[in-house]
């Protein structure tokens, strides 16, 4: 595939995109948060496991 026609698909997927507003009905917010939430919280602890001080 060529960097022409790969730009082309591109720009048409942008365009679709833009004609919706962006939003998706499958996505909460809520959902969303509350996985951000766990994922950072396990990251402290995994962090905090290897930053003792022995």
């Amino acid at each position: 595939m060529s960097l022409h026609a790969t730009a082309a698909q591109l720009a048409t997927l942008a365009a679709e995109g833009g004609e919706h507003g962006g939003n998706h009905e499958s996505i909460s917010p809520l959902m969303t948060g509350g996985a951000a939430l766990v994922i950072l919280l396990l990251l402290l602890w995994i962090t905090t496991r290897f930053n003792r001080d022995r």
